[in-house]
């Protein structure tokens, strides 16, 4: 998975964006990397889902007006 929180602060890290680096730094995921204008995650489905679920409920609560997010399914563990 990838993504993105706005509205972008290039001075400080938003709320929103140091919510959900959280989030996903503590997911119990394969890989995570943390960037200043995107940030990817890669582990099992049920593991990026809920992720995923938390990212965005926390990110939204912590003032984010936009989330981007693409998730691609690879290999023989996309159920």
């Amino acid at each position: 998975m990838e993504f993105t929180t706005e509205p972008f602060d290039l001075d400080e890290a938003p709320a929103h964006a140091v919510v959900a680096r959280e989030v996903i730094q503590t997911a119990e995921l394969d890989a995570v990397d943390v960037g200043p204008f995107g940030n990817t995650a890669e582990g099992g489905a049920d593991r990026v889902l809920t992720a995923v679920d938390s990212l965005l409920r926390k990110a939204l609560a912590s003032g984010a007006t936009r989330v981007s997010l693409q998730v691609n399914v690879i290999g023989e563990d996309a159920q």
